[in-house]
């Protein structure tokens, strides 16, 4: 099922709302920090022209995590709109309904013709 440009867009413009408001957040901030200190101490003692190699390697392996993080989010999203959907269209019958229809179904009760009990 494909979804309206309109609602990919909606979808596109509130994940970049909240990674924006994530990224802002104080605790996100004190956690950016902390992992920085924790880098330049497990690396004081490198020979730091080998730094720029790995630095590269770990923005391409954190932009690739990201972008499944984002596929992941937004796979979420289509799910869920399309379960919405299912439910508008094929409505799930409440617990009165259920009760009804069960009753409906349930087999009568057949007395033997002599009296006697099954």
């Amino acid at each position: 099922m494909e979804f309206p440009l309109w609602f990919q867009n909606a979808i596109q413009r509130r994940l970049d709302h909240v990674s924006a408001r994530i990224e802002h957040h104080p605790e996100l901030r004190r956690c950016r920090d902390e992992e920085k200190s924790a880098f330049q101490a497990m690396f004081s003692g490198v020979d730091m022209t080998q730094l720029p190699a790995f630095m590269e390697w770990e923005d391409k392996h954190h932009f690739k995590q990201a972008i499944m993080n984002e596929w992941l989010y937004l796979q979420g999203m289509r799910d869920g709109a399309q379960l919405v959907f299912a439910f508008l269209a094929d409505p799930v019958p409440s617990g009165d309904e259920l009760l009804t229809s069960s009753k409906k179904t349930e087999p009568t009760t057949v007395q033997p013709e002599d009296g006697a009990e099954l």
